[in-house]
């Protein structure tokens, strides 16, 4: 039988993205400069018209000065931990 993981909570970490903009006072424009990313995808993702990718998330990480493990975490916002298998 297989199990799969729940769905990703990409809106958890879309808001948390939005979180930390808005924390900086930052526009879009000034969060694309820094990730060096257009506008148009820096609002595409914070409105969840996109998912992104991982390098993408690499650069606002690196933008935002956060770890890319602390905006991924967020994936899993309101999951159960995973079980360990048996061994």
């Amino acid at each position: 039988m297989t199990i799969f993981p729940p769905e990703p909570d990409l809106e958890a970490m879309r808001l948390e993205l939005s979180r930390l903009r808005a924390e900086r006072g930052w526009t879009y424009d000034e969060l694309a400069e820094r990730s060096g990313l257009a506008r148009r995808t820096v609002i595409e993702i914070e409105q969840g018209r996109t998912v992104g990718t991982l390098r993408t998330w690499h650069a606002l990480a690196h933008a935002l000065g956060a770890s890319v493990g602390g905006l991924l975490s967020h994936l899993c916002d309101n999951h159960q931990p995973p079980v360990p298998p048996a061994q």
